[in-house]
């Protein structure tokens, strides 16, 4: 296991910047995706997806993941709206494409939400028939793709979760642990969605709260990393501590949070 850094970490940075930051960290990889200044332009990747794969080439950096996001929120053209699956099927395609040539491993899209008229049964239904069918686009590519369950989305529990893997063979996760602790599930909990992560997002949560400083949340880091190494993991684990409107997560130093939870981890894996 090795450590990674988001972009959408360092919002006020340019793309060149935060890859000079996680290299200045001794990280030397960045997830990359659409948001806040160290991003890539959808519609420009959508584009010429062949100058945008040439563009993060040139950052010299592993890039481990790609956060592809559909429409311009969670909701819109979520995975669970059966009338967004051929836009959604023609952008992927495109997407998948990029990450070939970029190196990028791993794409993680978003599972979906409740649409109106909607439960959690139906929403998983429709969510599945959508990932049945980009699934294969990625694979075509060598691309795994993955999603991440979270807070609003259908997927509010890890049975939940391993319902939907059921149901969409070869499908993987982007797994966050804060998601789940945020609504109050017990880590041994989460650990069953160990098995399925191809991509791991890392920050410190508590019940209530989707990021806390690193000392101030319950998730056991070392009892979480001894399970992925157990379940086989061996991707990359991604600092994500961030400053978003998104679930209040505006109170916390990004850039103190990640280096004591990159040491907390390094001195774990060594």
């Amino acid at each position: 296991m090795k450590l990674s850094l988001t972009s959408w970490s360092l919002r006020a940075c340019s793309l060149d910047e935060a890859a000079a930051i996680s290299r200045a960290l001794g990280i030397n990889a960045l997830d990359i995706g659409y948001f806040y200044g160290p991003a890539l332009d959808k519609a420009e990747l959508l584009a010429h997806p062949g100058k945008a794969a040439e563009r993060v080439r040139g950052l010299g950096i592993d890039l481990p993941n790609f956060y592809h996001l559909f429409g311009s929120t969670l909701s819109d053209r979520n995975l669970a709206n059966p009338a967004n699956r051929e836009a959604n099927e023609a952008d992927l395609k495109i997407v998948a494409g990029f990450c070939k040539r970029a190196g990028i491993p791993t794409i993680f899209v978003l599972p979906g939400v409740c649409n109106p008229g909607q439960g959690r049964a139906v929403a998983l239904k429709e969510s599945a028939e959508s990932l049945r069918r980009l699934l294969p686009l990625a694979q075509d590519q060598g691309v795994q793709l993955t999603i991440e369950p979270h807070v609003h989305s259908f997927l509010e529990s890890p049975q939940l979760v391993l319902d939907l893997l059921g149901a969409v063979p070869g499908l993987k996760l982007t797994l966050d642990y804060a998601h789940f602790v945020c609504m109050g599930w017990r880590q041994d909990e989460i650990d069953a969605l160990a098995p399925h992560a191809a991509h791991v997002h890392l920050r410190q949560a508590r019940p209530g709260a989707l990021q806390t400083k690193v000392h101030q949340g319950t998730i056991n880091f070392e009892a979480q990393l001894a399970t992925l190494r157990d379940a086989g993991y061996s991707g990359r684990l991604s600092l994500e501590y961030v400053h978003q409107d998104y679930m209040d997560t505006l109170h916390d130093d990004v850039l103190t949070e990640t280096i004591v939870l990159r040491d907390q981890v390094k001195a774990w894996l060594s």
